[in-house]
């Protein structure tokens, strides 16, 4: 069974950082391109940044710059290390497959205001 945990949201200013981990127990790991999206309240679900099996990173171009997605295969963990916070990036954040399969953990909330 896949289960997906994210954690380390929380309330940050603008300008500030959070490291998102997300801990899949899931065989085979290492060979997933896995990815990060969030959903604001009242917007459409948006895929964040992706990283595959090598290495190999995307992001949407709201987030270029300033988040950087990372992986641990060892430890089956996925990270997002988001810098220079602003309050449009305040959303519920998941971490799941690239493509998305229908394993869903509870999300972390991300809220970037003063």
């Amino acid at each position: 069974q896949v289960q997906l945990v994210e954690s380390g949201g929380g309330l940050v200013q603008p300008g500030g950082s959070l490291r998102l981990s997300c801990a899949a127990s899931v065989n085979w790991f290492s060979i997933y391109v896995m990815a990060w999206y969030r959903q604001a309240p009242g917007k459409q679900r948006e895929l964040v940044a992706r990283i595959t099996s090598a290495g190999n990173t995307n992001y949407a171009d709201s987030v270029k710059g300033r988040f950087t997605i990372s992986r641990d295969n060892a430890k089956k963990t996925l990270y997002l290390q988001m810098n220079s916070l602003k309050p449009e990036d305040t959303a519920v954040y998941y971490c799941n497959f690239d493509p998305i399969r229908d394993y869903w953990g509870q999300g972390t909330q991300v809220t970037v205001s003063s």
